[in-house]
């Protein structure tokens, strides 16, 4: 009975503590590992370099598409950068207008212990996210396609590091120009 209780409190622990205070290493579903080698298919395309897989960067994009599906209202004021006040990390409410950077660039600070900022590109689809129709629109929007393919404000970034997470409807991808 006890080493049942321990059990379940350190796999609640993993699930609902920030990732930085789980010991579970952190995999990717077979969709989210499809949408990283898609994603580095497609730098590689463009001459840029493959993307090392981050556990941390991981666990930040896991964490967040399931905040985004359980909690977040499409159309509202704040955009799917956003986090709620429904998990062990700080609310945010991440607008159009990007005069709140940090809300988004140190999540992976707060959630895994990251010490780098971090840049988020969201996507969602009210059925599933589904990895080549993500990536297909990512390369269809100018921002989304500015972080992945190093362009704009983006061209001088030297990613080391991406994390994939994708959750019913929501796909998140994490980079980061720390190694981890």
């Amino acid at each position: 009975m006890i080493a049942n209780l321990i059990y379940l409190l350190f796999f609640l622990g993993s699930v609902f503590l920030p990732a930085s205070l789980s010991t579970m290493e952190t995999t990717l579903s077979p969709d989210e590992q499809e949408l990283f080698n898609l994603i580095n298919s497609y730098r590689e395309s463009r001459g840029l370099s493959a993307v090392p897989f981050s556990s941390a960067l991981t666990q930040v994009a896991q964490v967040h598409a399931k905040d985004l599906m359980e909690n977040y209202t499409q159309g509202g004021r704040c955009n799917m950068h956003s986090w709620s006040n429904k998990g062990p990390w700080k609310s945010c409410c991440y607008r159009d207008n990007h005069k709140n950077p940090e809300c988004m660039w140190d999540k992976p600070m707060e959630i895994a212990g990251y010490n780098s900022p971090g840049y988020e590109i969201a996507y969602w689809h009210s059925a599933a996210a589904q990895p080549g129709i993500t990536l297909d629109v990512w390369k269809k929007s100018p921002g989304h396609h500015a972080v992945i393919a190093n362009l704009g404000v983006f061209k001088d970034a030297e990613w080391k590091a991406m994390g994939v997470g994708i959750y019913q409807g929501y796909a998140v991808v994490w980079f980061g120009e720390m190694e981890g």
